[in-house]
């Protein structure tokens, strides 16, 4: 790179392309994104709005959770975003699930803020969880939320403002050729190219995809209306399912016994990759899922099965004051099937891929964006 101020094109706007983006430019990079659509339309705005270092392992992606909790929660204040630091709470009905709670807290001290609790301290966290034949939960003090599918257009706002971001919007990329980047009608250049194209991943660089045998994972989530008189759930909330889902409660030792049972009580839940959540936005409306297909063609159309199996689940666990589903919807985002939690890679000198974060996305990318830009600019 000359003396001159060094310039990156990202393409891809969802949160990890802004993520990078954010890390270029606090190191002094002219930064340039490329997103094919009108907006960021993907997988990033189409979750819960969750920040979960919960359900990270300890080591290096558990810091990069928590990095990446420390910059989403700056980046809100700075610019406006609505968040909240709800916390979590992992509900326990069964004594196998308390079992591997209990395992959690006691094995996990990289997490910190984790308490178990007594069935009683867990109701007076939250009115929504449901009392009946609960035996204690596990409460977390680190999960956040913002609101998704309005957080991500907001980024991208500040980034431009606060940093001169040019963005060009409605612009595929079809063509990468260091130190260029061409669209059907002309061509750019840059010092660095980052690639951050999530679940279009097939479009550039196909050869390297293909050897990294990415799939493709479809989830399926519905939103209840906003509950009356501003009623609070407080912390979002998780079944026991999602203690089989997240790699981090691997480290209870009676986390197999577990999967064992539910394997054979909820064998409809295990086909269709299901763990079950809920979360709640700054209206007052909750999110919920979600459904696990894998594979690299979808059914465009939701199954209305899938969405009832969620909705049954999650009445073992929470009561609400009105269960009115105003929206269902699915996403698409890209995952690697040797279970490699992200994929980085770096095709030709001077061009950076970052994909395949595995439904982490919204938890992981602003602390992986950090390492990996100053990594990267650390060998230039």
């Amino acid at each position: 790179m000359s003396n001159q101020q060094p310039s990156a094109i990202v393409i891809g706007s969802g949160i990890a392309g802004l993520a990078i983006t954010r890390a270029l430019c606090k190191r002094g990079y002219k930064v340039t994104v490329f997103e094919r659509n009108q907006q960021a339309v993907g997988a990033s705005i189409r979750n819960f709005g969750m920040i979960w270092p919960i359900g990270q392992p300890e080591g290096p992606l558990l810091e990069a959770a928590l990095l990446s909790r420390g910059i989403w929660k700056e980046i809100c204040e700075e610019s406006g975003i609505w968040y909240s630091e709800t916390g979590s709470l992992h509900l326990a009905y069964q004594e196998d699930e308390l079992a591997v709670l209990e395992g959690f807290a006691t094995h996990s001290q990289g997490h910190g803020n984790c308490t178990m609790l007594s069935q009683q301290e867990t109701l007076r966290r939250s009115p929504a969880v449901n009392p009946e034949l609960l035996r204690g939960a596990l409460w977390s003090k680190n999960e956040m939320i913002v609101e998704a599918r309005t957080a991500i257009g907001k980024i991208a706002a500040f980034l431009a403002e606060k940093y001169r971001v040019t963005f060009h919007w409605n612009t595929a990329i079809t063509l990468v050729e260091y130190p260029f980047v061409s669209s059907a009608e002309r061509s750019w250049h840059a010092d660095r190219i980052y690639i951050c194209s999530g679940a279009d991943f097939e479009t550039l660089y196909p050869d390297v995809f293909r050897e990294k045998v990415l799939t493709k994972c479809k989830l399926q989530m519905m939103r209840i209306t906003a509950q009356p008189e501003n009623w609070q759930i407080g912390p979002s909330l998780c079944g026991g399912l999602s203690l089989i889902h997240y790699k981090s409660f691997a480290v209870s030792p009676t986390l197999e016994t577990l999967r064992r049972r539910y394997e054979q009580d909820y064998a409809e839940y295990s086909k269709w990759g299901l763990h079950v959540m809920v979360s709640q936005n700054g209206a007052g409306e909750l999110t919920i899922g979600d459904s696990h297909e894998y594979g690299l063609t979808h059914d465009p159309f939701n199954r209305d099965m899938v969405n009832q199996l969620i909705l049954d689940y999650l009445k073992t666990f929470a009561v609400f004051r009105d269960w009115q589903v105003m929206q269902t919807w699915n996403g698409i985002y890209a995952k690697s099937t040797d279970g490699s939690p992200y994929l980085v890679e770096n095709p030709e000198q001077g061009v950076t891929i970052l994909n395949a974060l595995g439904g982490a996305g919204m938890t992981l990318s602003f602390g992986l964006a950090e390492k990996l830009v100053a990594d990267i600019n650390a060998l230039c």
